[in-house]
């Protein structure tokens, strides 16, 4: 009986480790048929599923192209930076963890979490842009699963406020908003790329895994600016304004030669680098968008279709008594002085309001106008600069004796210091008006003829006289050089008319005259001063700009001092007497 449970216990033992023994055989099977099967009939499915949470195709940003100055110096670079960035679907799993973040980010916590809850449908959403990346690698270092970085560019000026009207700004995208670089955006504007990459539980990246689409950075523009020129224009501008207490101000430089923007001012000042001051009052370019009555400063123009008429030459005589115009019965000018019977040299030289409106009144109507439209008056300067006015010049159908005879003067049209300056640029240019450029040139623009070279000579032989010890324009004067311009005065429109106390004080003017190389327009808007003439305010400015200038150029004096004639004092030769 003993035996026979003893047997019984023993086989029992056998099959227990027999069961045991299939069931383990069974469930290696069994594992290695899952692996089988999940290797081979769903790899496919798989490796899907694990691309979907680890790989992901990632952006590749381009840097906008930069703007540099003819020389090469540096206007607007593109600088890297981070911007942190958060798949909401994950975040909102560390939602404990938003104070750490916010205070690194120095956002508002409650403004974080209504960020994350209310884009949950999202994978993507910027958190904050544009950091420094040792402050966005801080955010990386926090290991909050969710949270990422991109790398991005933002633009950087150099030269800050003094070229900031030109050169304007991008918006947070990188996008052109203002100035060249919205003007130039297809050209400077990069082309992002993308790349497949496989991410952590955090979403860095650990490996590249495919290029999908290289990056096409921006092109670089060189602008016509020469950055010393820009900074000499800037600084004397924002002198003269604080020294007057004036509103505003503008100045140009161009290069008589190519039509080329060589330095382009304007008061108040405006940094690109700073957003807080993206305000369109700041921001706007007052040289190319304001518009203004050039005063006296039109004067030549008027003179150059008189001339062109045929009819009358620089000596021509103008009877300006009694010293003032009258028309239909209404005085509508006067000169300080009654200058009489002067030739139209000297109506520039003393600016004699009477005597360019009887010219202009004695001149066809339609005659006047085209020449006018030749100067660019009225016209785009085609600089494509955006938001460029063309000025004011009225058809001459709709003119009346009075607006003909105020037109000469520079009321009753509008033009902008741009214009203004390319109308200068014209007479420089022997009579050839080309088209301004922001853009530095490779070759010479072959222009079009405005006036002929005798007019434009005439021309600049009696502008020399207004800068001359007799004429209005004798502060624009520089040492060792002939210098050619006009001064203007005008008084500023208002509700009920001109007023008595608001002036716009401008100077126009080149130089060499032998041999003009630039052209200068300075505009003061409103100088409340002591003094408010354009000779008295924008002339002294006009000349230390025109100065500095000419130095940095190296362009070589015209009119320097002949030196003093010395006779040898003759030396008595003694006589020997020969023998007879």
């Amino acid at each position: 009986m003993k035996g026979r449970c003893k047997a019984s216990s023993l086989s029992w033992k056998r099959w227990r480790t027999a069961l045991l023994l299939v069931g383990v055989i069974g469930t290696g099977i069994a594992l290695e048929g899952r692996v089988l099967y999940l290797q081979i009939l769903k790899k496919d499915f798989l490796s899907a599923q694990g691309d979907e949470r680890h790989v992901r195709t990632v952006q590749i940003s381009a840097h906008r192209g930069s703007i540099i100055d003819q020389h090469g110096e540096p206007l607007a670079v593109s600088t890297p930076v981070d911007s942190v960035w958060a798949n909401p679907q994950k975040l909102k799993l560390n939602m404990e963890r938003l104070d750490e973040l916010a205070r690194l980010l120095e956002l508002d916590e409650d403004w974080l979490a209504r960020r994350i809850t209310s884009n949950l449908d999202r994978e993507f959403v910027y958190l904050r842009r544009h950091l420094r990346p040792d402050h966005a690698s801080q955010v990386l270092r926090l290991g909050i699963s969710g949270v990422a970085t991109l790398r991005e560019y933002r633009r950087y000026y150099p030269a800050g406020e003094v070229a900031g009207h030109l050169i304007g700004f991008t918006n947070i995208d990188d996008v052109g908003q203002e100035g060249l670089e919205f003007e130039f955006d297809y050209w400077l504007r990069g082309e992002t790329g993308a790349k497949r990459v496989i991410q952590d539980r955090l979403g860095r990246v650990i490996e590249d895994v495919e290029l999908v689409k290289p990056p096409r950075p921006g092109r670089e523009l060189r602008a016509s600016l020469d950055l010393r020129l820009q900074y000499l224009a800037y600084r004397e501008l924002k002198q003269a304004i604080e020294e007057n207490n004036a509103l505003s101000g503008s100045v140009v430089i161009l290069d008589v030669a190519t039509g080329e923007v060589l330095a382009m001012a304007n008061q108040p000042h405006f940094n690109p680098n700073d957003r807080a001051q993206f305000d369109a009052s700041r921001y706007r370019n007052r040289a190319v968008t304001d518009i203004f009555e050039p005063g006296s400063s039109f004067k030549p123009f008027v003179v150059a279709a008189a001339l062109e008429s045929g009819r009358y030459d620089p000596d021509s005589v103008i009877d300006t008594s009694p010293g003032y115009l009258r028309i239909n019965g209404q005085i509508i000018t006067q000169d300080i002085n009654n200058l009489g019977e002067i030739d139209i040299r000297t109506v520039l030289a003393q600016s004699s309001n009477v005597g360019v409106a009887k010219l202009a009144l004695d001149l066809d109507q339609d005659n006047l106008w085209l020449a006018l439209t030749r100067f660019g008056i009225g016209r785009l300067t085609d600089s494509g600069f955006p938001g460029e006015s063309a000025g004011v010049l009225n058809d001459a159908r709709h003119w009346r004796p009075v607006g003909q005879a105020t037109l000469a003067y520079g009321y009753g049209l509008s033009v902008t210091p741009l214009q203004l300056a390319q109308a200068y640029a014209v007479i420089a240019a022997g009579g050839v008006r080309r088209p301004v450029s922001l853009v530095a040139l490779e070759e010479t623009p072959s222009g079009e003829r405005a006036i002929s070279s005798e007019t434009a000579q005439a021309l600049n032989s009696m502008l020399e006289t207004v800068v001359s010890p007799v004429g209005t324009g004798r502060r624009a004067a520089v040492t060792n050089f002939r210098v050619a311009g006009k001064t203007g005065t005008a008084r500023k429109s208002g509700i009920g008319g001109y007023s008595e106390d608001r002036y716009l004080a401008v100077f126009g003017g080149f130089a060499p005259a032998t041999n003009p190389r630039v052209v200068v327009v300075v505009v003061i808007d409103e100088p409340r001063g002591s003094a408010y003439y354009g000779g008295e305010v924008a002339a002294p400015v006009f000349a230390r700009i025109l100065s500095g200038t000419l130095r940095l150029l190296a362009v070589p004096p015209d009119a320097l001092p002949k030196p003093p004639v010395t006779i040898p004092e003759r030396t008595e030769v003694a006589k020997v007497e020969v023998g007879r």
